[in-house]
């Protein structure tokens, strides 16, 4: 399939979630979350979620890292939806989030990270067999993620499609997926 079906059926799987089966979802997206090897972990990019679009609730994932991890650097994006590209914050607290235009939350007022990103948690709509996937189609994390050595985990309350007939040379493929079913390696 093409990326524009593809984009429009994962919507409306994620729409037709009912709220039990979203809170359901998220905490068995966390439970698989905990499984990764954190040891040489210094930073995680995490996306933060549209609400309005049900998203995985990454929120979860900050909470649990602050806990579990505190010397792990959380850094969040924001979006600049003129020129296309991402700039990456150091997250502190929900207090310091705006929803922009789109619904994203964004930080207002923490301090730009600078240094290396170990590991990004990479928003999806879907992802096939062999670790490509579909987003919105404005490309942020294609850009963001292309001179980057960092792991790139997708994160996905469903599982794998068999291919994505349009994957351009831009595309960049995950290392991983997280599902509520477990950890998908494409490596």
């Amino acid at each position: 399939m093409l990326k524009s079906e593809i984009r429009k059926l994962a919507l409306a799987q994620r729409s037709a979630l009912s709220e039990a089966q979203l809170l359901s979802l998220n905490e068995k997206l966390l439970a698989q979350f905990k499984k990764l090897d954190f040891s040489a972990i210094k930073s995680i990019h995490l996306f933060l979620p549209i609400i309005q679009k049900k998203e995985p609730d990454t929120f979860l994932f900050i909470d649990w890292l602050q806990h579990a991890h505190p010397f792990i650097k959380i850094v969040v994006p924001k979006a600049d939806f003129q020129s296309g590209e991402m700039s990456h914050y150091a997250y502190f607290h929900q207090d310091d989030l705006v929803h922009n235009a789109y619904h994203i939350p964004e930080p207002q007022h923490a301090e730009p990270f600078v240094g290396e990103i170990d590991l990004v948690i990479v928003p999806l709509l879907a992802f096939d067999e062999k670790g490509y996937r579909v987003g919105y189609g404005k490309g942020f994390y294609d850009r963001f993620l292309q001179n980057s050595n960092a792991q790139k985990i997708g994160l996905s309350f469903f599982g794998a499609i068999s291919s994505i007939n349009d994957v351009h040379l831009n595309d960049i493929r995950l290392d991983q997926c997280i599902t509520p079913d477990g950890i998908v390696d494409f490596r």
